[in-house]
């Protein structure tokens, strides 16, 4: 067969496959259409059914509707027929009540004007009596009623007055119990020793030899060591010892330990003996820091400033009528603390000011007034708390005013003052007999430094050279002698001199 006739073979299958195809496809449709007609058809009948059946449910539902509003219609129909009924039943109850109270008022007001009638019947008997009264007493109702008050404000301010006497017996019987037990529960709390002071220390040597040396050629050393501490030193014919005498301790503890060191170190000689003197004060200074901070940590007060714990320190080289000033600081803080507690005020508060009550004499300036003013001076100055401040300015009575604290430190003060054993008045008089000496020397111009010896039968003042020439230094002995025999009272006499010192010091190099 040819290439042609093929081609031709296979167009013609091709052809009539796809005949084949449509009719079959023409067949296929025309049976599913059929079936969608009957399935239209049946889908169409039961929408038909259901409608029937939704319009005898929407029928039967408006019926029961329609009944039930007529039941609810009828029944309230029936309860505004009961609630009329009952609202008629009330306004007829209201108006039967109200011709009752019109009824009961009709005879309130006939008993009111039956009152008002009686009323004005019992005055008219009052005025009646009074008048019959005032005839037979010969004085007024005026008069009557002032004589009865005042019979009565007589009666009652005896009776007033004496009640206050007996209230007032009794509150002072139970003060002063209550006082004394107070008193006696602090001092049962403080157990202090007895004050020994004396005005002189002695130090010990290893040899009589030393007195030589501490003497010195023709006396240089002995007079440089007084003229450098203002201290007094005693070499008599104690074995092995020499005395050191002077009113003011601090003094006195720095040319002790000075003393002891040149005799330690064995160079004596005036240059020598500033040096050391100068290394005692500061080794001194440094002990009274401790000493203050040691009585604060003893009683129990913390946060001071560091100028109150030296002046604190200072205290224990203070003594007044013989007892140690640091002694009593801490006997009057116990003393204060027990009475804030027994009385029930702030127990630091109290405590605090005891503890500072006398911080004024550890400053050397009393000269310049009170003792209690100036320390309160001080601590106000430093920021202290102002209740503290009042009390310790009030303790000895100098201020304006007195407050509670004031009062407790004031009889701290007292108890550890005026216990047993406590002071010794002949050493508190030559005490302040020294320091006046000293004082009224120290008020002229030029003076450097003035120095209490001898037991005060002596004063020594040094005087600035460039301030006070030979010829002043002269008049200055002799102004300074006179004002102290017109201000001091004292046995036999005292020696006043004058010291102008001029010095030149250069290095070797």
């Amino acid at each position: 067969m040819s290439y042609e006739i093929w081609i031709i073979i296979v167009f013609a299958s091709t052809v009539c496959g796809w005949l084949v195809g449509l009719l079959f496809r023409g067949v296929t449709l025309t049976k599913k259409a059929r079936e969608a007609q009957e399935t239209v058809a049946k889908v169409i009948r039961e929408a038909e059914d259901r409608k029937k059946e939704i319009l005898l449910e929407a029928k039967e539902e408006s019926v029961k509707l329609k009944s039930d509003a007529e039941a609810e219609n009828r029944q309230r129909r029936a309860e505004v027929g009961r609630q009329e009924k009952k609202h008629n039943q009330k306004m007829e109850n209201f108006d039967r009540k109200v011709e009752a109270f019109e009824r009961r008022e009709k005879a309130l007001t006939q008993k009111e004007q039956e009152i008002d009638s009686g009323l004005a019947r019992v005055e008219k008997l009052k005025q009646e009596q009074r008048q019959q009264m005032e005839v037979i007493a010969g004085m007024s109702s005026a008069e009557a009623k002032e004589h009865l008050l005042q019979a009565v404000e007589n009666e009652t301010k005896n009776a007033l007055a004496q009640r206050m006497r007996q209230v007032e017996a009794q509150l002072k019987a139970e003060a002063d119990e209550n006082a004394r037990g107070v008193l006696a529960e602090a001092l049962q709390r403080c157990a202090s020793e007895v004050a020994a002071e004396s005005t002189v220390s002695v130090v010990a040597l290893p040899s009589d030899e030393m007195k030589g040396r501490l003497i010195g050629r023709e006396g240089r050393n002995i007079r440089a060591l007084e003229a450098a501490t203002g201290v007094d030193l005693i070499v008599d014919d104690t074995p092995e010892a020499v005395t050191l005498s002077c009113f003011d301790p601090v003094r006195r503890q720095i040319a002790r330990v000075a003393l002891e060191k040149l005799i330690k170190d064995g160079r004596i000689h005036p240059g020598r003996i500033e040096e050391i003197v100068d290394k005692a004060t500061k080794e001194v200074e440094a002990n009274i820091q401790v000493q203050g901070e040691q009585l604060a940590y003893k009683t129990g007060v913390v946060g001071l400033h560091p100028e109150v714990i030296r002046l604190l320190g200072r205290l224990r080289y203070r003594f007044s009528y013989g007892q140690n000033m640091i002694s009593h600081s801490s006997e009057v803080a116990q003393l204060s603390a027990a009475l804030a507690t027994e009385i029930g005020a702030d127990v630091d508060i109290a405590k605090t000011a005891g503890l500072l009550h006398d911080l004024g004499k550890g400053t050397g300036q009393e000269g310049e007034g009170p003792h209690a003013m100036v320390g309160a001076n001080i601590l106000k100055r430093l920021g202290m708390a102002p209740v503290i401040v009042e009390a310790v300015a009030a303790h000895h009575g100098e201020a304006d005013t007195i407050g509670t604290y004031g009062f407790i430190v004031s009889a701290a003060d007292a108890i550890s003052s005026a216990r047993p054993g406590a002071r010794q008045e002949s050493a508190e008089h030559y005490v302040k007999r020294v320091e006046t000496l000293e004082n009224i020397a120290n008020s002229f111009p030029g003076v450097e430094k003035t120095f209490a010896i001898q037991a005060g039968r002596e004063v020594r003042i040094l005087v600035k050279p460039t301030e006070v020439d030979d010829l002043a230094a002269l008049r200055l002995a002799r102004d300074i002698a006179k004002k102290v025999e017109e201000e001091l009272t004292f046995p036999g006499q005292i020696k006043v001199t004058v010291i102008r010192e001029t010095r030149s010091v250069d290095y070797a190099k």
